[in-house]
């Protein structure tokens, strides 16, 4: 059923002909006309990074949550719905409270030129600065610099997850360019936790934090973290935290954890924050096992998994979590957008998979054909088939392997489809 708040944002996708279109002239001009909310938002923490970003904010989010604290949050993509993009104090937007901001925000553009990320987050703004919160989490669409995010003055901090390679044909086709996209988010005077990064990253994030005098909180410099006998490790300047592993699974989520763990320290949290930081935190599609739905019943004794991940690192991260899994045949079906570094991708995962079957993307204009991501399976190393759907390739994969382990991945998009259906 079609909602009211879909009508508008349908409305909203005809404002600007480019999805993508990096500058802050058009956010300032709306923003402008609505009253200028973001300067009403609860003190903001301000998260961009590559890979980790949406992971490290549900981490802060349950960890501020857990002391006490009314918390705003604001993520993209969205998976199965878009109210999925706006926390107000916890709660996902109501649709009667999205309808208004949306159509608030479409009145006062006027017709202008802005597109559908500038408008919308214009109008998570304005919600979020109309309700009482005590922090407001904004994660960065794209890069930092000129994303639509990047409108706030003075906030409380700043947080830069890792950065690698992706987006290159807006941020620029180096790691220092895309580096300095992300540390486009350092403001003046305001503190900044920074994950394990490259030394060409680091330079760049650290010349521009001198430049601003922005005092850093880096990880290998100011903070420590890593696993030992089965638990997390987190040392600083305060003392050493011997906390639980991560419940979001992967090792990558140690990293993760520890921005999300600096960021609550110097926010002086407490014991309770850090613990639920690690052990509280919801992030759909990241590993996330499916339980229920079309695809459970098309193959009830297998182990189904979704995860979104879609660059060189996020396979990296997947490779790593595959090998420590128990021994079982893993199976992907992979759907992917033709902007995406797919043999980075799915190299990684090569010696870890039994087999590859491809799908296109549904309703997704930008999806790689099924045939062109099975022929880069191939090239990787793998056996690979294509499927006309995902209800198609886990059934034909639970015909030959009832017992598998069937991993859905290679897009956000896929896996918001996916959890359209089985969520």
């Amino acid at each position: 059923m079609t909602s009211g708040s879909d009508a508008i944002l349908e409305r909203m996708m005809a404002l600007h002909p480019k999805i993508i279109d990096l500058t802050l002239d058009r956010m300032w001009r709306l923003l402008d006309a609505l009253g200028n909310p973001q300067d009403k938002l609860p003190p903001v923490i301000h998260i961009a990074g590559t890979n980790g970003k949406g992971s490290t904010q549900a981490m802060i989010r349950a960890g501020l949550e857990a002391a006490g604290k009314r918390v705003h949050a604001y993520t993209s993509p969205h998976l199965a719905r878009f109210h999925e993009r706006i926390r107000l104090a916890g709660e996902l937007i109501s649709e009667q409270h999205l309808s208004e901001v949306l159509d608030e925000c479409y009145a006062a553009n006027d017709g202008g030129n802005i597109t559908y990320f500038e408008i919308t987050t214009c109008a998570a703004i304005l919600a979020m600065s109309r309700v009482e919160a005590d922090y407001t989490l904004l994660e960065v669409g794209l890069g930092g610099r000129l994303d639509a995010t990047n409108v706030i003055e003075k906030p409380a901090l700043t947080i830069i997850t890792p950065v690698s390679i992706d987006h290159e044909q807006f941020l620029g086709d180096t790691l220092t360019k895309i580096a300095g996209e992300k540390a486009g988010i350092i403001k003046r005077g305001v503190p900044c936790v920074v994950g394990p990064q490259q030394d060409e990253a680091m330079d760049v994030i650290e010349a521009t934090a001198a430049r601003l005098g922005a005092p850093l909180i880096a990880y290998g410099q100011h903070w420590h973290a890593f696993e030992e006998r089965g638990r997390l490790i987190f040392q600083d300047e305060n003392g050493l935290l011997d906390l639980p592993l991560p419940n979001l699974p992967g090792a990558h989520q140690i990293q993760n954890a520890s921005a999300a763990l600096a960021a609550l320290r110097h926010l002086n949290m407490g014991e309770a924050a850090y613990e639920a930081a690690v052990s509280k935190a919801f992030w759909p599609a990241r590993m996330q096992r499916l339980k229920q739905g079309p695809l459970i019943d098309a193959a009830p004794e297998a182990e189904l998994w979704l995860d979104g991940g879609h660059n060189a690192a996020a396979g990296q991260a997947l490779a790593a979590h595959l090998a420590t899994l128990p021994h079982r045949p893993t199976h992907l079906v992979c759907g992917m957008l033709n902007t995406k570094d797919i043999a980075g991708y799915l190299t990684p995962m090569a010696p870890h998979a039994a087999s590859l079957t491809a799908v296109s993307i549904p309703g997704e204009a930008n999806t790689l054909p099924a045939e062109v991501t099975a022929d880069a399976a191939t090239r990787a190393g793998m056996t690979a088939s294509t499927a006309g759907s995902v209800t198609e390739a886990v059934a034909k994969i639970a015909a030959t392997d009832p017992h598998a382990r069937i991993l859905i991945c290679g897009s956000l998009y896929l896996a918001g489809a996916i959890l359209r259906e089985n969520g």
